[in-house]
């Protein structure tokens, strides 16, 4: 029997109103890869995401965790799912330290294993400093390292992380890079968006382009010019269907 990979899109089609914000997504995510999306703003980067996670139903087509309809299986699935769309995960009234215990409890971690969990995050994510503040009085770049440690505080197998790199410093970029790379050659399969051609490049095993809710073609991350061959696939399919 073939390997069923981690994350995998069939198809998938979303419709609003008559906006195809997703036209027909095929997208397979390995064990220990990961797979870069990158597209313009408005592309159906965030909106592939959702679906992926069970957050939006497809109009068509099917998404599958582990080989698991997203749409019909139980909660036991996303025990194995860590993820950052959009909002980071934070409860503005409690602290940083609870907002990382609610969000291993959410998960099913252990509770044996929880303190010892939520302590390693609070140091990884270097949020000691915060770590009684109420999560409110973060700052943009720390509540992102607080979204980002919520979604791995439970060693996820599987990862998805839309723009995980939003509102960082230069140093915050670079930490999360390193972050993938280490949980894929932990066997993680990640998959992630961002607008950080340059940084997704120094991890990525695939990036594939999305426009206009489709996947238009790939680009390598060995490549000379990611940017370059970003605008001329985009311009180039533009020109082809007589797109304004």
């Amino acid at each position: 029997m073939a390997e069923t990979d981690p994350i995998e899109a069939r198809s998938l089609v979303r419709v609003y109103g008559e906006e195809r914000a997703v036209d027909g997504v095929d997208l397979q995510v390995s064990t220990g890869e990961i797979h870069a999306i990158v597209g313009l703003n408005g592309a159906g980067k965030t909106t592939l995401m959702r679906m992926l996670l069970g957050m939006v139903r497809p109009t068509a087509g099917r998404a599958l965790i582990d080989g698991h309809d997203v749409t019909a299986d139980g909660s036991d699935v996303w025990m194995r799912v860590g993820c950052l769309v959009e909002t980071p995960f934070a409860y503005p009234e409690l602290t940083v330290r609870e907002n990382l215990r609610a969000a291993a409890l959410l998960h099913g971690l252990e509770r044996a294993r929880i303190d010892a969990e939520v302590a390693m995050a609070i140091d990884e994510f270097e949020l000691g400093h915060w770590a009684d503040r109420r999560s409110r009085a973060l700052s943009l770049g720390n509540k992102q390292r607080l979204g980002l440690a919520s979604a791995l505080v439970h060693h996820p197998s599987i990862v998805v992380l839309d723009e995980p790199a939003n509102a960082l410093d230069p140093a915050g970029v670079v930490f999360i890079r390193d972050l993938m790379r280490t949980s894929a050659e932990q066997g993680t399969a990640v998959l992630v968006s961002s607008h950080h051609l340059d940084q997704l490049a120094r991890v990525a095993h695939r990036i594939s382009l999305l426009h206009r809710g489709r996947i238009i073609g790939t680009l390598d991350p060995s490549g000379h010019d990611l940017e370059e061959e970003f605008f001329d696939q985009v311009y180039r399919y533009d020109r082809e269907r007589g797109a304004a």
